[in-house]
């Protein structure tokens, strides 16, 4: 079996990990054994470039159960644990393509193979695979039926495909399912980005003044903990009904160039490029903080910040302190990219636990209807997304109410009123 991985003899620390994810991952299990009695996926070559965690090793692992050939690559240079990858290569005869801290090249190398197996399903975080084969491997389109994106800005860049005609075939936005975005973006990214946060700087949060780029739902997760903690946030915007949804949420609202001026830490959640860029950065006090939890790395302009700086140093593992002229220093963290998956291990596994299952059923929906579907970027059907909240429930023990026959009545009727 090909793979690329750091080290094999890592894999049985990452069983171990991936093991202890499992438990929390209870819808995915329940799926699990459903597929692996069914084997709905026999005879699929799945690639995927999501980021390679415990987490995902519980999908590919799900997937490889319903009989399909799964091979995976990291979505990202810095969010690969390496002992994971090496337990699905060693004890699940998973090829993976992923090594925390890759180089452009390397990680555009292990694109091409995962790509190399010809999939006939696409699992993306990013649209890294999607593009590369519209721009570089037209010749695979023949053999994909269909694809599945796991995030915002991914999601962004395949409806601009669909927008101009680009697209060759269906995807699915797993992100924009509400078992996903509601919770995996609010709560998730919310979470994980403090963790990423505190544990690169060993900061007190209480008191700090806490700017967030962008209102969406992994932003407004991120400033609900940052408030709850003692922070004062801070939220900059160019969508007016988000910012006028933060200011109703109790936060001061402002231009980046304003916020520049008084904020302790900065961190970006917009999926656009050049947030935070040259004109900020000399107006930021001394010891700013500055960190993207963002999918890519374009939020924060890095090389305007190498060319404004006269002085770099790394003083921690996930800190680099660039010294401006007259000697203003500004923090980086994690190279301007995930913080939450470059600095700490992503998002829990009980909230990956329903992204996943969208993911798992998602590729089966697209095994038996994919190739009726049109070349266009698809929600997750309703039914899927339904299914995963009735499971999430049950697997927590949580019962709900049914509606009555008199109620379903009144609901689909026009003529009662009061």
């Amino acid at each position: 079996m090909n793979y690329g991985i750091k080290d094999i003899n890592l894999a049985e620390k990452g069983r171990d990990k991936i093991e202890w994810a499992e438990k929390q991952m209870l819808v995915l299990l329940s799926i699990r054994k459903r597929f692996s009695n069914e084997k709905p996926l026999k005879g699929i070559r799945i690639s995927a470039c999501l980021h390679v965690t415990t987490e995902t090793a519980n999908l590919a692992i799900t997937l490889k159960e319903g009989g399909a050939e799964v091979y995976l690559c990291a979505s990202n240079p810095l969010s690969t644990q390496d002992d994971v990858a090496a337990s699905l290569v060693k004890d699940f005869r998973i090829p993976v393509f992923a090594i925390k801290g890759e180089d452009t090249d390397t990680y555009y190398q292990h694109i091409e193979k995962v790509l190399s197996s010809k999939p006939n399903i696409t699992m993306d975080d990013g649209a890294d695979l999607v593009s590369t084969i519209h721009s570089q491997k037209k010749e695979l389109i023949k053999d994909v039926i269909a694809g599945t994106e796991e995030t915002t800005t991914g999601v962004i860049r395949l409806r601009s495909m669909e927008k101009d005609e680009a697209l060759k075939f269906p995807i699915i936005a797993v992100n924009d399912a509400q078992t996903k975005y509601l919770f995996d973006n609010r709560y998730g990214t919310g979470q994980s980005t403090i963790d990423g946060l505190l544990r690169a700087t060993n900061i007190l949060i209480a008191g700090k003044i806490f700017v967030i780029c962008g209102y969406g739902w992994c932003a407004r997760g991120l400033a609900k903990r940052a408030n709850g903690m003692g922070a004062q946030v801070v939220i900059t915007e160019v969508d007016p009904m988000k910012a006028l949804e933060a200011v109703m949420d109790g936060y001061r609202v402002m231009p980046i160039k304003e916020a520049a001026k008084i904020g302790d830490i900065f961190i970006t959640l917009t999926g656009d490029i050049n947030v935070i860029s040259a004109e900020e950065f000399p107006l930021m006090k001394d010891g700013a903080i500055l960190a993207n939890s963002g999918h890519f790395n374009v939020e924060i302009n890095t090389e305007a910040l190498k060319s404004l700086a006269v002085g770099r140093k790394n003083i921690r593992e996930y800190i680099e302190e660039y010294t401006l002229k007259h000697g203003k220093k500004i923090n980086l963290l994690a190279e301007g990219r995930l913080l939450n998956l470059s600095a700490a291990e992503g998002h829990p596994a009980s909230v990956m636990d329903m992204s996943f299952a969208n993911q798992a059923l998602s590729a089966e929906y697209l095994v038996k209807e994919g190739e009726n579907l049109q070349k266009k970027v698809y929600c997750v059907p309703e039914v899927i997304d339904k299914e995963i909240a009735r499971l999430k429930l049950e697997s927590m023990g949580i019962k709900i109410d049914r509606l009555t026959e008199e109620q379903e009545r009144y609901l689909s009727s026009w003529q009662m009123g009061t």
